[in-house]
């Protein structure tokens, strides 16, 4: 990973299946710029995120089989990037400790999941911290470890996950400022597409929401899932705006800009919202059905995907070794005389 490049680093919880949401607003915009000139990119599958809201052994691994076999479906170059499980690079759960000794807790009161539990909690009349758990409160930390781990520079986000830049932005200044500078200070990328993606019903396409349209359904299931997607009582010929229903945002994600004027010149002249779903349909097949192919042809060999995993960690290594030595040193947790 030469630090003459830009690192940028993209991580997925391995708590369920990849999503359309999942799709536009992460993971194909990070392998389109993962192509980029100068750009040295980090892609991981984040199990150790996943303990703190999953308590099902099985669905995570069945989650990072799937979300593995889903990137490398879609073209994720493994020769030209770093692709590797979390739980693979032991140093990041050592920096993480590390961290951890830095980090002001006053700075993850702020959290917002934090927060939101506590408030949560409040108002369902238990105690604050109510069957919160460390993993919860402390898991900012363990994000900034994996960016500070690589020295990202660039982390691509949707606008919800900003406050998590900023606290490894945070973590890192106080390192370096209590030991010596080891870290880069990461900037936020935003995903404007990861906060809007809507789904089935309109609120942010969530599983949390269970209106997911899941990425890799099949035709006939995909087909299905689109029609579900939740419109007004219009009738053919009434003229429609494009922002009266979560279908065309959802359009707007896959399409070019001139396909996006026809339709919303269409929907305007009294386009019936069932030809606009078959529309809507046949142009996210269309972009999906190759990557289909592979992806199921993928998770028939999971042996295969471990192989690529396992070659990812020992690229990754070969970086977050090296860093932990230099925290190490920093710290005061070395060697007390070179070995001989």
């Amino acid at each position: 990973m030469s630090t003459q490049r830009t690192t940028v680093l993209t991580g997925i919880t391995t708590t369920g299946s990849p999503h359309l949401g999942n799709y536009v607003g992460a993971i194909k915009p990070a392998i389109a710029s993962s192509r980029e000139p100068g750009m040295n990119a980090c892609f991981f599958l984040a199990d150790y995120h996943a303990l703190i809201k999953c308590f099902e052994p099985e669905r995570i691994r069945q989650s990072t089989l799937e979300i593995a076999a889903t990137w490398l479906a879609l073209g994720l170059d493994t020769n030209t990037t770093t692709f590797y499980r979390q739980s693979d690079i032991p140093e990041i759960a050592e920096l993480t400790w590390i961290l951890n000794c830095v980090c002001a807790k006053g700075l993850m009161n702020r959290a917002h999941a934090y927060k939101a539990a506590v408030q949560d909690n409040i108002d369902r009349g238990e105690k604050p911290d109510y069957e919160l758990s460390m993993g919860l409160f402390n898991y900012p930390v363990l994000m900034a470890a994996d960016i500070l781990m690589f020295n990202a520079h660039r982390v691509p986000v949707g606008k919800d996950q900003i406050q998590h830049l900023e606290m490894a932005r945070d973590i890192a200044q106080r390192f370096n400022h209590r030991y010596r500078e080891v870290f880069v200070l990461p900037e936020a990328a935003v995903q404007e597409q990861a906060a809007v993606m809507p789904g089935l019903d309109g609120r942010k396409m969530s599983k949390s929401y269970d209106n997911t349209i899941p990425l890799w359904l099949t035709e006939k299931q995909l087909k299905k899932h689109i029609n579900r997607i939740v419109t007004n009582s219009k009738e053919p010929g009434e003229s429609k705006q494009a922002d009266e229903s979560a279908l065309f945002p959802i359009y707007a994600a896959f399409a070019s800009a001139e396909q996006q004027q026809t339709m919303v010149r269409s929907l305007n002249e009294g386009l019936a919202w069932g030809e606009a779903k078959k529309i809507v349909f046949e142009h996210i097949n269309t972009e999906l059905a190759p990557a289909r192919e592979r992806y199921h042809a993928l998770i028939e060999r999971p042996e295969h995907i471990e192989e690529i995993l396992m070659a990812g960690a020992a690229k990754a290594r070969l970086y977050s070794r090296p860093l932990i030595e230099q925290v190490r040193e920093a710290i005061g947790i070395s060697r007390l005389c070179s070995a001989k």
